[in-house]
Order: C-alpha cells, then sequence, then structure tokens
C-alpha cells in the first residue's frame, strides 16, 4: 500500500490525520504485544508529570513489543541501505492529552545506531542501541536482544519465542484490544521538560491472539518497572504500514 492509498483510509481513526505532509513511512513486521497491568500508583511516578495516565477499568497497562521495521525512508527519499530495515524492542505505557491518547515509551532499543541517533535527535525519544537477532520460520518467530550500553549498568536484554494462535480478530472500540492498539500520536518529553506529540497514521492494526514463551526479560526492570507475576496480554501482528509526522512541541 503506498502513502497516498493509506491516507485515503481514515475512517476508523478517532481524529483527522493532521494536515502538514507526513515526513517519514515505515512498515512493523512480526510484532508482539505483551502487555501486563499495572496500578497507576505503580507508574506515576515514571512517566513525566507533564503526561496524564491512561487506564482503563482502572488499570494502566505496560506493553513490551519486539518486531522488525522495514522499508523505513524519510518523504522523498529512497531508503538509505543502513537504516531501513532493523529490529526494534519498546517497552511503553499509555496516556492521553488534549483528548488524544497516545503512547509514551520508557524505552525503544534498536539494532540500528544511525536509527538510534536520529530518533535521539528529531523525536527525543529515549532510543538505545542494542545486539538483536531474530530468526522467522513459518509462523514462529524467535527473537533475542541485549541492549550494549545500558544505563548505570542495569541488564536489559529480553528473549522470547512467539506465533500467532488464529484468524485475524477485529478490535471493537471501548475494548481493551483497541485501548493498548489504536492510538496515533506518540508523546515525549526532552530533557529540558519540553513536551512533544508525533503524529502517526495506519490501518486497524491486524491483530491476531498468540503464544508467547519468554526466557529472559529485564528490559522493563532496566527502565524501573516491576511487571507483576502474571501471564501477559498476547496479541501478533503480522505487518502494518505506518506515516509519521514530525513531531510538534506543546504548550
Amino acid at each position: 500500500m503506498t502513502p497516498d492509498e493509506l491516507l485515503k483510509s481514515t475512517a476508523h481513526r478517532p481524529w483527522p490525520t493532521p494536515a502538514k505532509p507526513w515526513v517519514m513511512t515505515q512498515t512493523w513486521n512480526h510484532l508482539l504485544f505483551a502487555h501486563w497491568p499495572l496500578p497507576v500508583e505503580a507508574l506515576r511516578p515514571l512517566v513525566p508529570v507533564q503526561l496524564p495516565l491512561d487506564s482503563f477499568n482502572g488499570q494502566c497497562w505496560v506493553g513490551v513489543t519486539p518486531f522488525r521495521i522495514s522499508n523505513l525512508r524519510m518523504r522523498g527519499l529512497p531508503p538509505l541501505p543502513f537504516a531501513s530495515n532493523f529490529l526494534e524492542l519498546n517497552v511503553r505505557t499509555y496516556v492521553t492529552l488534549e483528548g488524544k491518547p497516545g503512547v509514551f515509551f520508557f524505552s525503544l532499543d534498536a539494532a540500528s545506531l544511525a536509527a538510534v541517533w536520529g530518533a535521539r535527535i528529531f523525536y527525543r525519544l529515549p532510543y538505545y542501541h542494542a545486539a538483536m537477532r531474530a530468526n522467522v520460520s513459518g509462523e514462529d518467530i524467535v527473537y533475542q536482544s541485549r541492549r550494549i550500553r545500558s544505563p548505570h549498568g542495569n541488564s536489559a536484554e529480553f528473549a522470547a519465542s512467539y506465533r500467532p494462535l488464529s484468524d485475524l480478530r477485529s478490535s471493537a472500540r471501548g475494548s481493551l484490544e483497541y485501548f493498548l492498539t489504536e492510538r496515533y500520536c506518540l508523546y515525549s518529553v526532552s530533557s529540558r521538560g519540553r513536551l512533544y506529540r508525533a503524529e502517526i497514521h495506519h490501518l486497524p492494526w491486524p491483530l491476531q491472539p498468540a503464544s508467547a514463551e519468554i526466557s529472559r526479560d529485564t528490559i522493563a526492570q532496566a527502565a524501573g518497572i516491576r511487571l507483576p507475576d502474571v501471564a501477559p496480554l498476547l496479541h501478533f501482528a503480522k505487518k502494518l504500514v505506518v506515516l509519521v509526522w514530525a513531531p510538534q512541541r506543546l504548550a
């Protein structure tokens, strides 16, 4: 799907796409959503005070999402060989501001050093360089990540095998799956406390229930998050094309 075709499909969005042109496109592949519930008071000290936490039935949620980025390119430019196809691993939670629910990232690990520095500079996101590998065999994905230089020397590793379990399911508005995935912006806060929002656009998430065996996971702990000792809620998405706009500073 081309960006122009994607922009014609907007009826599912909670608000219109920005009037300004998008600046980047990328494709997310073989993505696992692993989500854990946490009480609001556990997350509030870890998220900048400018951002109100978003909760579902009184619970906040933290997601760990391994996937592969492909076909990343800036508007009007071809994909760069060293920064267009790489593995990524995110730790995220959910916030809302000015009526726009979005994603807040505690960390983003990537195998591309160029992508790490680009996102840190232009999107004020906490990206880290990591040694990563993934093997895809049919519907089975084996994924490993180890942060190369973690702040304070903390271990920041993730290893799992995962796969989809059944056919695609649409997420109904008001459902937990919709709350966790159908978000069309991200928020970041600079080292000076300045708040930014970057809009994104994609089709509705093509979610499938998933299974996963997580053998190593210190990636959330490295961000100061203590995940509960419960099985995570798991979803899989095979492919999603995404448009990204430049971040805008908020008052």
